[in-house]
Protein backbone atom coordinates (compact mmCIF):
# COMPACT_ATOMS: atom_id res chain seq x y z
CA UNK A 1 0.00 0.00 0.00
CA UNK A 2 1.37 3.37 -1.05
CA UNK A 3 1.39 6.29 1.38
CA UNK A 4 1.88 8.96 -1.29
CA UNK A 5 -1.15 11.03 -2.19
CA UNK A 6 -2.77 10.61 -5.61
CA UNK A 7 -2.47 13.99 -7.37
CA UNK A 8 -4.70 13.20 -10.37
CA UNK A 9 -7.54 15.61 -11.10
CA UNK A 10 -10.50 15.35 -13.44
CA UNK A 11 -11.73 18.70 -14.77
CA UNK A 12 -14.54 19.34 -17.24
CA UNK A 13 -13.58 20.79 -20.63
CA UNK A 14 -16.53 22.34 -22.47
CA UNK A 15 -16.67 23.28 -26.17
CA UNK A 16 -19.15 26.06 -26.92
CA UNK A 17 -18.74 26.17 -30.73
CA UNK A 18 -18.36 29.92 -31.05
CA UNK A 19 -20.25 30.99 -27.90
CA UNK A 20 -17.52 30.63 -25.27
CA UNK A 21 -17.24 34.37 -24.56
CA UNK A 22 -21.01 34.52 -23.94
CA UNK A 23 -20.79 31.47 -21.68
CA UNK A 24 -17.98 33.00 -19.62
CA UNK A 25 -19.97 36.18 -19.05
CA UNK A 26 -23.08 34.17 -18.17
CA UNK A 27 -21.22 32.02 -15.58
CA UNK A 28 -19.58 35.15 -14.11
CA UNK A 29 -22.99 36.67 -13.47
CA UNK A 30 -24.91 33.48 -12.63
CA UNK A 31 -22.35 31.67 -10.45
CA UNK A 32 -19.59 34.17 -9.67
CA UNK A 33 -17.11 32.41 -11.97
CA UNK A 34 -13.58 33.81 -11.93
CA UNK A 35 -11.71 33.67 -15.26
CA UNK A 36 -8.16 32.45 -14.68
CA UNK A 37 -6.72 32.40 -18.21
CA UNK A 38 -7.85 33.07 -21.78
CA UNK A 39 -6.05 32.60 -25.10
CA UNK A 40 -7.58 33.46 -28.46
CA UNK A 41 -6.75 31.66 -31.72
CA UNK A 42 -4.98 34.80 -33.04
CA UNK A 43 -2.64 34.74 -29.99
CA UNK A 44 -1.55 31.11 -30.37
CA UNK A 45 2.20 30.49 -30.56
CA UNK A 46 1.51 28.04 -33.39
CA UNK A 47 -1.10 28.85 -36.01
CA UNK A 48 -3.80 26.20 -36.47
CA UNK A 49 -3.44 23.87 -39.42
CA UNK A 50 -5.21 25.08 -42.57
CA UNK A 51 -8.90 24.21 -42.52
CA UNK A 52 -8.90 23.30 -38.81
CA UNK A 53 -10.50 26.53 -37.59
CA UNK A 54 -13.44 28.14 -39.44
CA UNK A 55 -12.91 31.55 -41.06
CA UNK A 56 -13.71 34.35 -38.61
CA UNK A 57 -12.61 32.37 -35.53
CA UNK A 58 -9.38 34.42 -35.10
CA UNK A 59 -10.87 36.33 -32.15
CA UNK A 60 -12.63 33.29 -30.72
CA UNK A 61 -11.37 31.57 -27.57
CA UNK A 62 -8.91 28.76 -28.19
CA UNK A 63 -8.61 27.95 -24.48
CA UNK A 64 -9.85 29.41 -21.22
CA UNK A 65 -10.06 28.26 -17.65
CA UNK A 66 -12.33 29.57 -14.94
CA UNK A 67 -13.13 28.72 -11.36
CA UNK A 68 -16.52 28.22 -9.78
CA UNK A 69 -16.03 27.75 -6.05
CA UNK A 70 -13.23 25.20 -5.68
CA UNK A 71 -13.57 23.71 -9.17
CA UNK A 72 -11.65 24.67 -12.28
CA UNK A 73 -13.52 24.36 -15.57
CA UNK A 74 -11.80 24.61 -18.94
CA UNK A 75 -13.52 25.71 -22.14
CA UNK A 76 -13.07 26.69 -25.76
CA UNK A 77 -15.00 27.90 -28.77
CA UNK A 78 -13.77 24.67 -30.37
CA UNK A 79 -13.31 24.31 -34.10
CA UNK A 80 -16.90 24.22 -35.28
CA UNK A 81 -19.55 26.86 -35.84
CA UNK A 82 -22.28 24.18 -35.43
CA UNK A 83 -24.56 24.29 -32.40
CA UNK A 84 -22.85 22.75 -29.38
CA UNK A 85 -24.35 19.48 -28.14
CA UNK A 86 -23.85 18.69 -24.46
CA UNK A 87 -25.17 15.17 -23.95
CA UNK A 88 -24.35 12.28 -21.67
CA UNK A 89 -23.28 14.31 -18.62
CA UNK A 90 -24.36 17.01 -16.18
CA UNK A 91 -22.40 19.25 -13.86
CA UNK A 92 -23.28 18.95 -10.18
CA UNK A 93 -23.22 22.15 -8.12
CA UNK A 94 -23.31 21.73 -4.33
CA UNK A 95 -24.09 24.86 -2.34
CA UNK A 96 -24.17 25.46 1.43
CA UNK A 97 -27.75 26.76 1.82
CA UNK A 98 -31.26 26.58 0.42
CA UNK A 99 -31.14 30.32 -0.35
CA UNK A 100 -27.98 29.82 -2.40
CA UNK A 101 -29.58 26.86 -4.20
CA UNK A 102 -32.60 29.01 -5.08
CA UNK A 103 -30.37 31.82 -6.37
CA UNK A 104 -28.04 29.59 -8.44
CA UNK A 105 -30.90 27.53 -9.85
CA UNK A 106 -32.85 30.64 -10.94
CA UNK A 107 -29.72 32.13 -12.53
CA UNK A 108 -28.94 28.94 -14.46
CA UNK A 109 -32.59 28.58 -15.53
CA UNK A 110 -32.67 32.12 -17.01
CA UNK A 111 -32.90 31.41 -20.74
CA UNK A 112 -32.60 27.67 -20.08
CA UNK A 113 -34.96 24.81 -19.28
CA UNK A 114 -35.97 23.45 -15.88
CA UNK A 115 -35.82 19.65 -16.03
CA UNK A 116 -36.71 19.03 -12.37
CA UNK A 117 -37.80 21.91 -10.12
CA UNK A 118 -35.96 22.47 -6.85
CA UNK A 119 -37.55 20.40 -4.10
CA UNK A 120 -36.74 18.48 -0.92
CA UNK A 121 -35.47 14.94 -1.53
CA UNK A 122 -34.43 12.16 0.79
CA UNK A 123 -30.76 13.04 0.21
CA UNK A 124 -30.95 16.83 0.17
CA UNK A 125 -33.08 19.63 1.59
CA UNK A 126 -33.00 21.16 -1.92
CA UNK A 127 -32.28 19.46 -5.27
CA UNK A 128 -33.17 20.31 -8.86
CA UNK A 129 -31.99 19.88 -12.44
CA UNK A 130 -31.78 22.51 -15.15
CA UNK A 131 -30.23 22.95 -18.60
CA UNK A 132 -28.74 26.42 -18.95
CA UNK A 133 -29.05 28.59 -22.08
CA UNK A 134 -26.03 26.84 -23.61
CA UNK A 135 -27.45 23.34 -23.11
CA UNK A 136 -25.21 22.40 -20.16
CA UNK A 137 -27.12 20.22 -17.69
CA UNK A 138 -26.78 21.17 -14.02
CA UNK A 139 -27.82 19.38 -10.85
CA UNK A 140 -28.07 21.91 -8.03
CA UNK A 141 -28.17 20.60 -4.47
CA UNK A 142 -27.69 21.56 -0.85
CA UNK A 143 -25.56 19.22 1.23
CA UNK A 144 -27.56 17.41 3.89
CA UNK A 145 -26.49 17.58 7.55
CA UNK A 146 -25.16 14.00 7.23
CA UNK A 147 -23.03 14.91 4.17
CA UNK A 148 -21.60 17.98 5.93
CA UNK A 149 -20.64 15.86 8.96
CA UNK A 150 -18.84 13.23 6.85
Amino acid sequence: MSTRQDKRVIEPYLFFNGRCEQALEFYRKALGAEVLFTMRYKDSLEPPLPGMVPPGFENKIMHTSFRIGQTRVMASDGCSPDKASFQGFQLSLSVPSEAEADRAFAALADGGQVRMPLAKTFWSPRFGMVADRFGIGWMVSVESAEQKAA
